[in-house]
């Protein structure tokens, strides 16, 4: 028997955005779209792949949920699995890899991933969590919006650390297939209070003013212009919120800035890689205030990773073998930083 995972938490989406708008105006707006951005990401014309994510999730079984923690490193759903659940389970979600971000647990109890299905993803996002959180101002009770989310793993930390709505947006097919697949045991566990929007930012509304927090972590240098980026996340926020910005940066002064030649750690899409001096710049200049970088980490090859859940080549194929400061075009090495900062 097949689920309908995908249509409640979409019909979710639509009646949380209703009531929103009766708050909001502008989110009418939102509401008119909404039908052709979730038929678009469904539909075999834009995406080949994406009639074989949605039987994949349809087909995820139901299971007997003791309990789901979302303010967990390791997001867990506990629940005690059969064999044949345990396998239809696992191959189901090994169709929907790679898996990037993550971890999740599917099964067995908290701390205990051996009776579970541990879904290892390729990045260690809880670490990203660990060093963003404690420099935030509380989620409780806010509305969120989280950029570039991915398979939406710190959108649920988000809505775990008591925030009122989240809404991820990424336009991967991919990715929101992986978030309904966990939306899938989840279930009513959070009061559906978590939502994926599949566009990029630039799809939404302009100035829509409607979050008190906006995330955009890992999605400033994949932009070809970054003040446009930055104007857009202020547009969301409402007066006095707060943005989140988790970048690549290098080494530098306020006038240094990288530009990579054709490909930066064998990615072709990125663009600008600013000191944290000259990303602090940008943001004042865009009209933030109160800008503040809170944490500066170079990547190591434990948070980005080859695993049984992503295959392919990860950050060890992406670095100089003969010196590991440097990429393999000789660029510096990964180092991400966050800034914090205030509409």
């Amino acid at each position: 028997m097949l689920n309908d995972t995908i249509l409640r938490a979409e019909r979710e989406l639509y009646l949380t955005l209703l009531t929103l708008a009766q708050q909001q105006p502008t989110v009418y707006e939102w509401l008119t779209q909404l039908p052709t951005w979730l038929g678009a990401i469904k539909d075999k014309a834009n995406y080949a792949h994406a009639p074989a994510y949605q039987a994949s999730v349809a087909r995820l079984p139901e299971l007997v949920v003791d309990a789901v923690h979302l303010d967990t490193d390791v997001l867990t759903i506990e629940a005690n699995l059969s064999d044949s659940q345990r396998k239809q389970t696992t191959a189901l979600l090994k169709q929907l890899m790679p898996w990037r971000k993550g971890p999740f647990q599917i099964g067995g109890q908290i701390g205990d991933d051996a009776s579970g299905i541990k879904i290892d993803t390729e990045w260690h996002s809880d670490w990203k969590w660990q060093r963003v959180a404690p420099h935030l101002a509380t989620l409780k009770g806010r509305r969120v919006l989280d950029v570039g989310g991915g398979s939406g793993y710190h959108g649920w930390r988000m809505a775990g650390a008591g925030a009122e709505t989240v809404i991820i947006i990424d336009p991967s097919c991919l990715f929101y297939h992986q978030f309904m697949a966990i939306r899938h045991f989840v279930g009513a566990a959070d009061s559906y209070k978590t939502h994926y929007i599949p566009v990029p930012l630039e799809a939404l509304p302009e100035h829509s003013q409607l979050f008190d927090t906006v995330f955009s972590m890992g999605v400033l240098y994949h932009r070809q212009s970054p003040f446009e980026h930055l104007q857009q996340l202020k547009g969301q926020l409402v007066k006095g919120g707060e943005l989140v910005l988790e970048t690549l940066v290098i080494e530098g002064d306020a006038n240094t800035v990288l530009v990579p030649h054709d490909r930066y750690a064998q990615m072709n899409n990125v663009y600008f890689l600013p000191s944290v001096a000259a990303l602090i710049g940008w943001l004042e200049k865009a009209g933030f205030t109160d800008v503040r970088c809170v944490d500066v980490a170079t990547t190591s090859t434990n948070e980005q990773r080859q695993t049984e859940w992503m295959t392919y080549h990860s950050l060890a194929d992406f670095l100089d073998p003969n010196d590991r400061t440097k990429t393999v075009e000789g660029y510096p090495a990964p180092m991400r930083a966050t800034i914090i900062a205030k509409k």
